[in-house]
């Protein structure tokens, strides 16, 4: 595939988006992309094996959704930092122990975002201010009942499912 064009259409924040023109084996086409400067989420466990998780009100999807704490990469961010400061903004804990269990693309056909998965334990209060647009519950839910939530599909957010899974598989 060879990129013959490229317009930014709009940049924001954390995302921007553009038009590519583009030739293929079949023909020339238009592809709208999503550039994202990534993502981190994490599965912290405290001593009593619940997972700390997020209740909030999503407005892209008009619902609230029990979640792994997670956040935007800024710009020149090292990930395992933006982690440790979603994890103290989100559930107001520091983790003794912060280990990378995953990454991957969440919508590889149109987006560029990378989301780093956490797993965080040895977890000590510390807590930085919340963004301005979060409005976060914090839920304790024992360990084997939120994997049990993501397999059973009772969690709807992608990063959550996969970092539970992934949670569990290395435990």
């Amino acid at each position: 595939m060879e990129v013959i064009s490229s317009q930014k259409v709009f940049q924001g924040r954390a995302i921007s988006f553009r038009v590519d023109q583009v030739r293929a084996n079949n023909g020339t086409f238009q592809m709208e992309v999503l550039e994202h400067t990534g993502g981190v989420a994490v599965v912290p466990i405290d001593g009593d094996d619940q997972v700390l998780m997020v209740r909030q009100y999503r407005h892209p999807v008009g619902q609230v959704l029990l979640e792994i704490p997670a956040g935007t990469v800024k710009q020149g961010e090292d990930h395992a930092l933006c982690a440790a400061r979603e994890l103290q903004e989100e559930v107001g804990m520091k983790a003794g122990k912060m280990n990378l269990i995953g990454e991957f693309f969440l919508a590889p056909g149109y987006s560029s975002e990378l989301m780093r998965l956490y797993l965080a334990i040895e977890l000590t209060p510390s807590s930085l201010p919340q963004d301005e647009d979060e409005e976060i519950v914090v839920e304790k839910v024992p360990f084997a009942q939120a994997v049990q939530m993501a397999i059973n599909g009772e969690l709807h957010d992608a990063k959550s499912v996969a970092g539970l899974l992934l949670a569990a598989h290395l435990r």
